[in-house]
This record gives C-alpha cells, sequence and structure tokens, in this order.
C-alpha cells in the first residue's frame, strides 16, 4: 500500500483525548493531528519520537492531517487503524499472504449477523469472512492484541464462530504494524475475556492469521506471517 500524498514529519509533543494529537512540524507551527487509534497505545507512545502524517483529503476538515507513524527504538510503528483493511484487502488480491492465498474477489465491510466484518473473499467455490485487527502492543517479542478491552472485538469474535459453523471459512487477522516483535499472543493482562474468545474460536475452526508488515515513510508492505501462541 503506497501512501496516496507525501507525508509530512513532525515530532509528537503528546496525545490526548484519544483522537488528537498535538505535533510540532519542522517548520516550528504546533498543529494538531486526528489519531484514528481508539485504544491505549501501549508501547507506541513516547512523547518527543519523530512522527509522519499525511494530509486530510477533505480541506474543510478541523484536523488537517492524520497521524500514520511513530518512530520506536529506531523504526516506525504503524498507528493509524483505518490503513490495515486498505493493504490486507490489496495483500489478498495480490496473494502476498501465503496462508490465505489469491482471491479473484475480495469485498470490503459485509453484513453478516449484528456486525459488519471487514473484508469478504471468493474464489472458485470457496467463501471466506475475515476481520482485520490493528496491532501495535509490544511486550517484550510479543505483539499482543488487545490494548484496551474490547468488546467490540469480542461481538467479532462470536459472529467468526457463527460464519465458520455455516460451513464458510472465517479469519481473524492480526496486522502487526511493527518489525521488532517475534511472536502473537492474546493480551491476556488486558481483556482476559477476550483472550477466551479467541481460544474458542480457534478451537471451532476459526484460522488466526498474524501478518507483519513494514511501515516507512513510502508505504506498507508485507514482511511475513508470524506464528502464535493462545497460552496464558
Amino acid at each position: 500500500m503506497n501512501f496516496k500524498q507525501p507525508l509530512t514529519q513532525g515530532i509528537l509533543i503528546k496525545r490526548y483525548k484519544r483522537f488528537l494529537a498535538d505535533i510540532k512540524l519542522s517548520s516550528g507551527e504546533v498543529i494538531t493531528a486526528h489519531c484514528t487509534n481508539s485504544g491505549s497505545m501501549l508501547s507506541c507512545i513516547e512523547e518527543g519520537a519523530d512522527v509522519f502524517l499525511s494530509p486530510a483529503p477533505n480541506p474543510n476538515r478541523k484536523t488537517k492531517f492524520t497521524w500514520e507513524m511513530i518512530s520506536i527504538n529506531g523504526s516506525w510503528v504503524g498507528i493509524n487503524t483505518s490503513n490495515p483493511n486498505q493493504f490486507i484487502y490489496e495483500f489478498l488480491l495480490s496473494g502476498s499472504i501465503p496462508t490465505l492465498g489469491k482471491w479473484e474477489k475480495v469485498v470490503r465491510e459485509v453484513k453478516f449477523g449484528e456486525s459488519r466484518l471487514d473484508l469478504y473473499a471468493e474464489q472458485g467455490d470457496e467463501k471466506c469472512y475475515i476481520e482485520v485487527k490493528n496491532v501495535t502492543f509490544k511486550d517484550g517479542t510479543y505483539a499482543r492484541f488487545p490494548d484496551a478491552v474490547t468488546s467490540r472485538g469480542q461481538k467479532h469474535l462470536k459472529e467468526l464462530i457463527k460464519v465458520r459453523k455455516l460451513g464458510f471459512r472465517s479469519v481473524i487477522l492480526f496486522a502487526i504494524q511493527r518489525t521488532d516483535v517475534e511472536i502473537f499472543a492474546p493480551a491476556w493482562s488486558i481483556d482476559p475475556e477476550y483472550g477466551n474468545l479467541l481460544v474458542e474460536a480457534f478451537n471451532n475452526g476459526v484460522e488466526i492469521v498474524p501478518v507483519q508488515v513494514i511501515v516507512t515513510p513510502n508505504g506498507i508492505n508485507p514482511l511475513g506471517e508470524l506464528p502464535f501462541t493462545l497460552s496464558k
């Protein structure tokens, strides 16, 4: 996934009210950027760190920039939670995720039951529903999800179990937007109910696919799939 317009560099002053961040641009101007990430952003907030912002497509939007990434320990961490749906969509069409392969038809934002799932894919007679979760929480060598209690995420897992019971392929895909981790696991200490539901989903045939990407100011590209563990 390539960014449509050149990004603007700055330095993080602070993030507040979940959806706002004050950034000092290289010109010295201080602006307020939109932060799409509603989670706690554990392990990816460092005041004074370099960041990159994208210009808002709507010139009338109150915040003129969207916060895309932050430099942590010398590497970029993608914090824009709207990006994974786009780059996973592209990866599915190009066959860049070995476990999932290449699909001839991919549709975004599909209704299933009482929820909307992120992606629906078809290849011949095979049908697949995919929910994508953005992962930025680093715990040692582990990438963990979630970084805050997520009732919405719990609901999605229940829907994915229903999808599988109806005979369709069902996938929970964790898009890991950082390169300094080696394995994926649930964040048991933060949301044990989500962890329990993830185990239940896996035992009912829902596939767990952790996909690690490399984030740069030019774009976001697949790096590979990570192993996972469900152990507490």
